[in-house]
């Protein structure tokens, strides 16, 4: 039994930051009920982050909704919102990503649903809070890291503002709201109290990156300074970064500089023993350093340095990490399945219970495809009269 079966989530939220808090919990066990808008459903289903059209939807939601079922409603209609409200009475958590004041207008702010269900636990998801000058702004992930310092710890130093490659902000969102929920379900369990847990984007960025803005903040206010090449980290001196060999990459962390350069054959790093010409004169070290991986390939430096217990890896594309036993040996991919029988490849959850893995083959659903589901299981027939 997974630690979460028995417990009901009603989820609003939609594109990326409040489905993937309702995807973990749905890969611990729970039952994730999405509430999706009539005739449109989750944006997500038609946003597409690439050309890639899986069953006449975006890929993104396949990989970020599976494990969930579906109920299409009109929330402006009141007997579609009575319907809403039976369900919440039996939930254990309700989940929302709307801008501030949209649950308020619909009636399913937290005074509301919590008058409804004493014990619930409410999560919800801005992008900048709800008492900021921007809490209106649109919570959208490139928004949130251009505004927060994220794209400047990112790239060498001539590159100006550079964005991570992937929407890193909602995905911690989404994580630290899992956390918030599963901290109030356990306080639940004790002592049967309901809780409201509040995250933004803003805030979530922010303790991304607490490491660097404690140094900052302790460093007279002085900006990280990116290494003019082979940047990795604005705060570490060299060799840390990634460098192009005769045929691929190699990623290398900390190390001493007089060491790979006996290692690797460098002379011009064997001059530098002062620890803190690390930092004070990485860019030259690293040019040296780049320079002199140009020669030989990925694998003959990897044979060299892996033995000497220097930290070091390859630098794998998808292609290349799948093909790899590292990689296989996880069991990472698993195939799920819609219930029209479309089927689909996607990662599973990394946690391991108890030494299980967390698959599921239930794929993503189509849109209201539980109505009549749901509607038999949790809703009273008064109701369905009114309606």
């Amino acid at each position: 039994m997974r630690p979460l079966e028995d417990y009901l989530v009603i989820d609003f939220s939609q594109f990326l930051s409040g489905p993937s808090a309702s995807l973990r919990l749905a890969d611990m066990g729970a039952r994730v009920i999405k509430i999706e808008r009539l005739g449109i459903g989750d944006i997500c289903r038609t946003l597409y982050t690439s050309n890639l059209i899986m069953n006449g939807e975006s890929s993104v939601f396949h990989a970020i909704n599976r494990n969930k079922e579906s109920f299409e409603v009109d929330l402006k209609n009141e007997e579609d919102r009575d319907m809403v409200r039976e369900l919440l009475k039996k939930a254990d958590v309700m989940i929302h990503n709307f801008r501030p004041g949209v649950m308020e207008r619909l009636g399913f702010d937290y005074p509301s649903v919590s008058a409804l269900n004493p014990t619930i636990i409410y999560g919800e998801v801005s992008g900048y809070g709800t008492d900021t000058e921007w809490k209106n702004k649109p919570g959208q992930d490139l928004l949130l890291q251009s505004v927060t310092g994220l794209t400047f710890l990112t790239g060498n130093a001539d590159s100006g503002p550079v964005a991570m490659g992937l929407s890193i902000v909602d995905m911690l969102a989404g994580a630290h709201l899992v956390q918030g929920l599963l901290a109030c379900l356990y306080r639940k369990a004790i002592r049967n109290e309901g809780g409201f847990v509040q995250v933004s984007m803003m805030e979530s960025a922010y303790d991304f990156q607490f490491e660097t803005i404690t140094t900052f903040m302790n460093d007279g206010g002085a900006l990280p300074e990116r290494s003019k090449r082979n940047n990795a980290n604005a705060y570490l001196g060299a060799p840390y970064g990634i460098y192009q060999t005769e045929n691929g990459y190699l990623a290398l962390a900390m190390g001493s500089i007089p060491q790979l350069g006996l290692l690797l054959g460098c002379e011009k790093l064997e001059d530098y023993v002062e620890l803190k010409e690390a930092f004070d004169k990485r860019d030259e070290i690293k040019a040296a350093l780049a320079e002199h991986l140009l020669t030989e390939t990925t694998e003959k430096w990897l044979s060299i340095l892996e033995p000497a217990d220097i930290w070091c890896a390859d630098v794998l594309n998808w292609n290349a990490l799948m093909t790899h036993d590292g990689f296989k040996v996880l069991n990472m991919i698993q195939e799920v399945n819609m219930e029209d029988g479309y089927k689909y490849e996607t990662t599973r959850c990394p946690i391991r219970i108890d030494g299980e893995l967390l698959i599921s083959s239930k794929g993503s659903p189509k849109l209201g495809q539980d109505n009549e589901r749901i509607i038999k299981e949790f809703i009273t027939q008064k109701t369905i009269a009114n309606a």
